[in-house]
């Protein structure tokens, strides 16, 4: 084998560290003129929409896509014929003076894989669908038929990797969470491991035939299932002594704000540890739009791995059979680490506490807004925040993203604000007032331990990581006996996640079990950016089960963006839903109809479903197993043809569209869980 570039042994079990950012070093892969991984910038890329036989159409494309920021450039070949029209796609490209690496995409049809190698600069194989069976069968497969199986599939895969020998190609060997062959869901799930596994199969049978231009992905729309697989794809890796470079991406992530927090959410939790090479953000819009979104969410790693604390992107050049005593090393240190004693980063677990006025215990997390900077004197500022004030009845309505909490700070309103929302003082104004029925006090830890006044119900206490590390024995212990406290943490330090998770997993060492509000203020960010860093930096906590409330700080801000963007966070994360959920693909030269228009008539009619979760593909391939997670589903099957899903069962197929919407419905409403629109 030959050597690698690999990092220190992985802390924090599937990265570098736990409590300080430093990227993971990977392999690089040549790719074209633009390598990926080793010490390269993380790489931007996108995906066509056009119908890969129109050339013109998808040259087009291209060229929007990388003025838009896309250093790769991946498109649909379902067939060979359209394997063969990459020829001229490249050539045209070309002509107008692009050299943008290709990237061919490649579903169920080795002989268009085999022909895209010969063409373009890499070439994405799903391991779940090559040469592989997916019928949506429990099939049971014993030990014997298994390994048949696997050999059958090794002698259609192998001359791929040959050709990718012979001219160069790279490959992406990309894992769908709903798309696992029936051989793998038969001895591992639908779960994260089944996910890593079916990549590793194919990893194994490159490195047979000494092929190591590869990169890995491990994608998923339950952003959850896509997080835990690649942390587990880079612990099995390191265990086998492999640093291949990491390709992030939330698969049908959808449009619009949920889309882009959903993917932050995601991609973000992952970029934060110091994984990954490349970020596509999948989007159900046209595909120039994706790449500044994924632009904004790795710059901001190319400034902190500068100011890093740990500052290290070791540089060791192993053999083979030192990287196999480097994964032994790397086994052990997994076992002992004593961060990793009370936090599974593999696996969902909210962290246990006891509840303190609905906050924390099983309750879903809260919604706490800064509303201290409104006109006080004018109640219809809380429509904002999802209360809407009716003048004439006097009295508010409540939409099902109303927050829960609201910072006052020293300044009173002059009317009466909803009775199931609380409002927030500083200490020294909530001492003042005379009626303090569902008003509480926020203070600082220094204010809180000195204070002989507190709030018999709810007292915020303002914390940092750094000070909680300065209590005495004596001042935790008495932090056990309140029952009516929730910290309120916030962090002024550059890897603020790692900060904050570090507060959590102290918390659990010493067995407080005091919930815990996440703060993160943020000055001078446009709305798109704000959006993309709080739903990175405070999702991230979330997916890991950390958190019993958000707050965004961020003066100035509209109030319905805060409101909005922390509840998108919590339903990015599954810890509250609070509306529908669409899995929608974001289109390529597969799809059979319109997915912007169709996401948006179908959204029209449905999104006062809470809770409710639809998947809309344009395809069979991303169709009952990229929408797993799904309620209902609406895919296409053929010109003007629409199959309707239950779950993943059939439930009507080559439905017309122009009648597949109403009969979506039906199904809903034949289920009980249709209500009609207030």
């Amino acid at each position: 084998m030959e050597s690698l570039s690999m990092p220190k042994i992985l802390e924090g079990g599937y990265c570098n560290s736990l409590t300080d950012y430093s990227r993971f070093v990977t392999r690089e892969v040549n790719i074209g003129d633009i390598a990926m991984g080793g010490d390269n910038p993380i790489r931007i890329q996108s995906m066509t929409t056009t119908n890969t036989m129109d050339t013109i159409a998808t040259v087009e494309q291209t060229l929007r896509m990388v003025e838009s920021g896309s250093e790769y450039v991946r498109i649909t070949a379902p067939s060979i014929k359209e394997a063969e029209n990459l020829a001229n796609i490249k050539k045209e490209l070309k002509l107008r003076g692009c050299k943008v690496p290709l990237i061919a995409d490649i579903h169920f049809t080795p002989n268009a894989a085999e022909m895209a190698a010969r063409i373009v600069e890499k070439v994405r194989v799903n391991p779940g669908n090559y040469a592989d069976k997916k019928k949506f069968e429990n099939l049971e497969y014993t030990q014997q038929s298994y390994n048949a199986e696997l050999s059958r599939i090794y002698k259609k895969f192998i001359p791929l990797v040959k050709i990718c020998k012979e001219y160069g190609t790279a490959m992406r060997i990309g894992t769908n969470h709903g798309s696992l062959s029936d051989r793998i869901m038969s001895h591992y799930g639908d779960t994260p491991r089944g996910m890593v596994e079916s990549a590793m199969e194919f990893i194994r049978m490159c490195e047979d035939q000494n092929y190591y231009n590869l990169v890995i992905s491990m994608k998923a729309s339950n952003t959850q299932v896509m997080v835990q697989a690649y942390r587990l794809l880079v612990e099995t890796m390191v265990k086998e002594g492999m640093n291949y470079p990491l390709h992030l991406g939330v698969t049908e992530a959808g449009d619009g704000e949920d889309g882009r927090i959903k993917s932050a959410v995601g991609i973000g939790t992952l970029l934060e540890d110091g994984l990954g090479d490349t970020v596509r953000v999948s989007l159900t819009e046209d595909p120039e739009f994706e790449a500044p979104v994924a632009k904004a969410l790795v710059d901001r790693y190319g400034e902190r791995s500068r100011k890093s604390e740990v500052g290290s992107r070791s540089e060791l050049k192993v053999e083979s059979s030192k990287l196999k005593v480097a994964a032994t090393e790397h086994s052990k240190l997994i076992t002992r680490n004593p961060q990793l004693s009370t936090y599974d980063p593999y696996s969902y677990s909210r962290r246990n506490t006891e509840p303190v006025q609905h906050i924390g215990g099983h309750y879903h997390p809260i919604v706490m807004v800064d509303v201290s900077k409104k006109n006080l004197k004018d109640p219809f500022f809380l429509t904002s925040v999802g209360y809407k004030y009716s003048a004439g009845l006097d009295k508010y309505n409540l939409a099902d993203q109303a927050c829960d909490l609201v910072y006052l700070g020293d300044n009173l309103p002059s009317f009466s604000f909803p009775g199931n929302l609380k409002q927030i003082y500083n200490y020294k104004t909530w001492l003042g007032l005379k009626d303090k029925s569902n008003c509480h006090p926020l203070c600082s830890l220094e204010e809180y331990i000195l204070l002989d006044v507190k709030d018999e119900f709810l007292n915020l206490v303002e914390i940092s990581f750094e000070e909680f590390n300065k209590l005495t024995t004596e001042q935790l212990n008495n932090f056990r006996q309140f029952s009516n406290v929730v910290f309120v943490l916030k962090t002024a330090v550059l890897h603020g996640m790692a900060d904050q998770r570090a507060f959590f997993i102290a918390l659990q060492e010493r067995g407080l079990k005091i919930p815990v509000i996440i703060k993160r203020s943020y000055q001078n960010l446009d709305a798109d950016h704000l959006m993309l860093y709080v739903a990175t930096d405070c999702g991230a906590l979330f997916t890991d089960g950390f958190g019993d409330g958000i707050w965004i700080d961020a003066p100035g801000e509209n109030l319905s963006l805060l409101n909005s963007t922390s509840f998108g966070i919590l339903q990015a994360t599954r810890t509250r839903i609070s509306k529908t959920e669409y899995i929608s693909c974001p289109s390529c030269g597969r799809t059979l109809f319109d997915l912007q228009e169709t996401t948006q008539a179908i959204r029209s009619r449905t999104d006062h479903l809470k809770g409710i979760k639809i998947g809309i593909m344009g395809c069979i391939v991303n169709g009952p197993g990229e929408m797993a997670d799904a309620d209902y589903g609406y895919v296409g099957t053929g010109p003007g043809k629409i199959t309707l899903y239950r779950g993943k069962e059939v439930v009507k197929k080559n439905v017309k569209t122009v009648s597949a919407l109403d009969e979506l419905i039906d199904i809903i409403k034949e289920d009980g869980n249709w209500i009609e629109k207030a």
